[in-house]
């Protein structure tokens, strides 16, 4: 079950709550890229970056340099990921929504200094976006991995929303002559562009073109 913190219990739209583990897991693992929110001299600010997860641990990487980073081992943080699923297309404008799937976790997150987590951070990142990849890649080297920063943020303090299905209307808008419904958003993959400089005879790995 997750947690019911102060933080993670919704007051409005109780009915979209998941309270599963497992929900959190769904929507993180089909997720590319998640917002990192976080305090830096004072000011909120929001990053949009790639993550992955270890069991009930998100790794986020960026440079060392980064000041969100750094800021993020030092203040609490909130990390938000979403799926736009659908517009929810009402009677009403009040009524107008979307169809989503939202995780939102809270922590402080901890820069991850062990050589073997801060790889294994790393390749889950990299596999997040694109599984398979890890293995067939040149890995990183000392200096690049001396200017990667690497974080950790439990998946302890955690929330789901889901909001799925038709538009609700008030009971006496059903009647206006108004279409109403749901206009879904799908998303696919695109055929793979080679790089310019590609050795000659290289061809597209099956990993890759699993995707499309």
């Amino acid at each position: 079950m997750l947690s019911t913190t102060a933080r993670t219990t919704l007051n409005r739209g109780k009915e979209r709550a998941r309270t599963d583990r497992t929900d959190l897991y769904a929507v993180l693992d089909a997720g590319l890229i998640c917002h990192l929110g976080v305090i830096v001299d004072g000011a909120p600010m929001v990053i949009p970056t790639g993550y992955g997860r270890i069991g009930d641990t998100l790794y986020l990487h960026g440079s060392t340099g980064a000041s969100s980073l750094r800021a993020g081992t030092t203040e609490p943080v909130c990390v938000t990921v979403t799926h736009l699923d659908g517009i929810v297309l009402a009677r009403s404008a009040f009524h107008h929504s979307v169809n989503y799937r939202s995780a939102m976790i809270y922590g402080r997150a901890r820069r991850v200094d062990d050589p073997d987590e801060h790889l294994d951070g790393l390749r889950a990142v990299t596999e997040q976006l694109a599984p398979g990849q890890w293995d067939v890649v040149r890995l990183p080297t000392r200096k690049e991995l001396a200017a990667t920063a690497v974080l950790a943020l439990s998946l302890k303090e955690a929330s789901v929303k889901v909001r799925q299905g038709p538009p609700k209307d008030d009971e006496e808008d059903y009647d206006l002559p108004v279409w109403a419904g749901v206009l879904p958003l799908n998303v696919s993959w695109g055929e793979p562009l080679p790089d310019p400089r590609l050795t000659p005879g290289v061809t597209v790995p099956r990993h890759i073109r699993k995707r499309g």
